[in-house]
């Protein structure tokens, strides 16, 4: 009813790891002094508006130090 299968033999893996392929890469084209401005420009861009929101937003996320000295005018009775 179940027979046994043959074992497979694994060498072409082992084989595999070992290939190098003779097939270099093209090499990288450089960038130019647009590109490289360009992507300085972009990541300072990011840094400014995450300082800048992380600056405008503090007052936000502060809590008051004394909450009992701000009152409405409703309250005094204006």
């Amino acid at each position: 009813m179940f027979r046994r299968r043959e074992p497979v033999p694994f060498a072409f893996i082992a084989e595999a790891d070992r290939f190098r392929s003779n097939v270099a890469p093209p090499p990288r084209q450089r960038s130019s002094v647009s590109q490289i401005a360009g992507r300085w420009l972009l990541g300072l861009t990011l840094v400014a508006g995450m300082a800048g929101s992380l600056v405008l937003g503090m007052p936000a996320l502060s809590t008051p130090s004394d909450p009992g000295t701000q009152q409405s005018q409703a309250s005094q009775g204006h």
